[in-house]
């Protein structure tokens, strides 16, 4: 009897051992990309809002002949606000958040899994990555985003720029291009538009991150002030749009081509005639300016809210 005891008892630390070799559960695994799909939506839809009624505004000046001037973009705005008042501002928006919030998902959840990636590859696991693979994920990450949702950015565009009679909702917009232009139509403007977002993902999200290794190497504190990332997001996106924007003016004009009634079928072709008719800065690089007031705010808001929201889901699990 004694002996039994004796071997039930110094059975248990055998079992208790065996405890913490158990593999992990897949549902922990899968918490990282979840919050980084959550966050990304989030971050977008919330730097795309804010600054709408100026990226609408950017638009129509993009796919115009017309001359671009701050006092003109005001006047338009007000003009659009007195003719169909002030909610007609944000036209187009219900697009952008259905292009923006897969679209930002998709590109900050890849870009966490680039680096990774490349942190394993380059045996910088957990550690900054050095600046060639920091580029590298971020070009990567927006060249992923871009081929996943780009049908709804033509979208998008094409009810920036035109009546509300022409393009009822969402849907309409896809079955009449569908229907008059065909499918294809839907991809136009595709290969500027990967071209143009390879530099751009690539320079912000690589000088975004320089930004916070450098601000964290000098202060001593791993993560910076919300106040602090912000202004890193707005340098980023203020280099990376600057760089980039020349094709982002070419994929607009060929993505309205048909609104507009013009001829852009190529990006050598399009790019020709831009030049051509406006001259190099005041058409490759049209509403520019505009740019450099939205483009930082609408940048500097995303990287601000995905870090916090990121950080604040971290800490539930």
């Amino acid at each position: 009897m004694a002996h039994g005891v004796h071997d039930h008892q110094t059975a248990l630390p055998v079992a208790q051992a065996t405890v913490p070799s158990l593999p992990p559960s897949s549902q922990e695994n899968k918490w990282p990309v979840l919050d980084s799909l959550l966050c990304g939506a989030f971050s977008g839809a919330v730097g795309k809002t804010v600054i709408a009624p100026l990226d609408r505004t950017k638009i129509i000046f993009q796919v115009s002949s017309n001359s671009f001037s701050a006092k003109e973009a005001v006047r338009l705005i007000k003009c659009t606000y007195r003719m169909y008042g002030l909610l007609s501002l944000w036209r187009g928006n219900s697009a952008t958040m259905v292009r923006v919030i897969p679209y930002a998902a998709v590109q900050f959840c890849s870009h966490e899994q680039y680096k990774t990636l490349l942190g394993s590859y380059y045996g910088f696991q957990g550690t900054a990555l050095p600046p060639g693979p920091r580029l590298l994920a971020g070009s990567l990450a927006g060249a992923t985003a871009v081929m996943l949702t780009y049908p709804l950015d033509m979208v998008r565009a094409r009810m920036a720029v035109t009546a509300k009679e022409m393009y009822g909702n969402i849907m309409h917009v896809f079955k009449r291009i569908s229907k008059e232009e065909g499918v294809k139509t839907l991809y136009k403007g595709f290969t500027p538009t990967i071209l143009g977002i390879i530099p751009y993902a690539g320079i912000t999200f690589f000088t975004y991150e320089t930004l916070k290794k450098l601000h964290a190497e000098k202060t001593k504190r791993s993560q910076p002030y919300s106040y602090e990332r912000v202004a890193f997001g707005a340098c980023a996106g203020l280099i990376g749009q600057s760089a980039s924007y020349p094709l982002d003016v070419v994929r607009r004009r060929m993505q309205t081509a048909a609104i507009t009634g013009s001829s852009y079928g190529t990006i050598l072709g399009t790019i020709c005639e831009i030049v051509t008719r406006e001259g190099v800065v005041r058409g490759l690089y049209k509403g520019l300016s505009m740019n450099w007031v939205k483009g930082p705010i609408c940048v500097g808001l995303s990287f601000t809210t995905f870090d916090i929201t990121h950080s604040f889901l971290h800490k539930l699990h």
